[in-house]
């Protein structure tokens, strides 16, 4: 769709200069900027930016906007002084990376998942990878992923690439018991290997209860389904206190609920380790030691455990940076010995998650995903919000034009055309008045009919 000819008076005097975005969109070769993917995106505004010499509130990536976990940087540096960069890691992880990971799991979230099953992976994303291409050689009937959407993009883009095939579903307009219904009808074809989902979600920021939980876990286990469970933002819904190692409430899991899980823990978000790409995948007791011969077709042996870390994780990466997996180690024990409060250090995401959505909401923007049920949704890492009377794709172009970034919900399966998905992280506190300034102006050029 072209957008260059609409409200051309308006946008000529926008915060940010009319002809260098335009210029900028249409080098870009962007389709839509409301359909491109977040790197696309990133990049796009990175060209903006360096053109104008002005400064987004830049809301597109979901990246980490605090200093590293320091415990973490000083085992790291020790163990690049100790000379293991030039060793190869052991594909299944360090030992006491292992065990700090399964007390970690035993300690905040109240499971079992013995030291073997844990496997350090470059970020979660790998995880998740690995987890897709294994599992949909388990069955030879079972050909599909099932999404629980909104979700974030990338997965997708993994299955793709695998030339696998996924369905998916917006979850929210099936909460509570009616995500019963829902799941089984997919379930009960046969057709599913695995299920996935994030908790808390990106991009909506629901959290599921356990009763859903427990209707994903029961039904996963009674139609031999793998649930992947994303924990990127692990203790990241600041309305109840998941930071006590021991003591609950414990982080919500499906673990509770199924036997036959895998979970993603990334480094990313709550040790704001992204960059040494590191994160954890943790392979339920069950399903590891599971006996599947259709795995036979691919790998030389039926057991499950093995054929995903040695025959599926082995061949993407031969491991995982070796510094790095002493980094996590350290920040985990730290964690299980209470000596980092690793949910009071992220904290901040959730203080101007309130004080933004606030900011939208006085200058007419609504939130999209504005509830868990029947309780308001979390301040964390991201929100959503849309506009009265415009699309994603319209609204996202238009505030390119004020100097602010973010992503469409169209790309993250959400059915909420009008949604756009807004990430706290990279915002400073100092830039709050510019963003207050700018949502007023747009809000002033963009009146809302009666």
């Amino acid at each position: 769709m072209d957008f260059t000819a609409i409200n051309t008076q308006i946008m000529k005097n926008t915060p940010i200069d009319y002809q260098i975005v335009t210029q900028k969109i249409k080098e870009s070769g962007l389709a839509s900027v409301g359909h491109a993917s977040i790197r696309e995106i990133k990049k796009l505004v990175d060209e903006i930016e360096k053109a104008t010499g002005e400064k987004f509130i830049r809301m597109e990536m979901g990246v980490p906007g605090l200093p590293p976990a320091q415990i973490g940087v000083n085992a790291q540096i020790d163990a690049l002084n100790k000379g293991v960069a030039a060793i190869y890691p052991n594909i299944q992880g360090l030992q006491v990376l292992k065990e700090e990971f399964s007390r970690f799991l035993k300690l905040f979230l109240d499971i079992e998942v013995n030291p073997e099953g844990c496997i350090p992976t470059v970020g979660s994303m790998q995880g998740g990878f690995a987890a897709f291409l294994c599992m949909s050689r388990t069955n030879r009937h079972q050909d599909s992923t099932l999404f629980i959407d909104p979700g974030f993009p990338v997965h997708k883009m993994q299955h793709k690439v695998l030339n696998l095939r996924y369905e998916s579903f917006d979850v929210y307009n099936y909460r509570g018991k009616k995500l019963r219904g829902k799941l089984e009808s997919y379930f009960k074809t046969g057709r599913f290997h695995t299920v996935l989902y994030s908790n808390p979600n990106n991009p909506s920021w629901i959290c599921f209860t356990e009763e859903e939980l427990q209707i994903i876990g029961e039904l996963a286990d009674k139609y031999k389904v793998a649930i992947v469970e994303d924990l990127a933002y692990f203790g990241m819904d600041f309305r109840k206190d998941y930071s006590q190692p021991g003591q609950p409430p414990y982080q919500p899991s499906v673990a509770k609920y199924s036997k036959n899980y895998i979970l993603l823990v990334s480094s990313s978000k709550i040790f704001s380790y992204a960059g040494e790409r590191i994160g954890m995948m943790a392979i339920s007791n069950h399903l590891y030691n599971m006996s599947l011969p259709d795995l036979l077709r691919y790998y030389t042996t039926d057991n499950l455990g093995y054929s995903l870390i040695f025959e599926t994780l082995y061949p993407l990466s031969s491991g995982t940076a070796h510094s790095a997996q002493y980094a996590l180690t350290a920040v985990l024990k730290a964690a299980n010995e209470g000596k980092f409060n690793f949910v009071e250090y992220v904290k901040d995401y959730g203080v101007k998650a309130k004080e933004m959505k606030k900011m939208f909401l006085e200058n007419g923007f609504k939130i999209v995903y504005d509830t868990d049920i029947d309780q308001p949704i979390a301040d964390g890492f991201y929100f959503t919000f849309s506009y009265p009377g415009y699309d994603a794709e319209h609204l996202l172009h238009e505030l390119t034009y004020y100097g602010i970034s973010a992503i469409s919900l169209l790309i993250t399966g959400s059915d909420r055309k009008e949604g756009i998905r807004a990430c706290t992280s990279l915002v400073q506190h100092e830039q709050l008045p510019l963003l207050r300034e700018r949502l007023a102006r747009f809000h002033q050029d963009h009146p809302i009919a009666e």
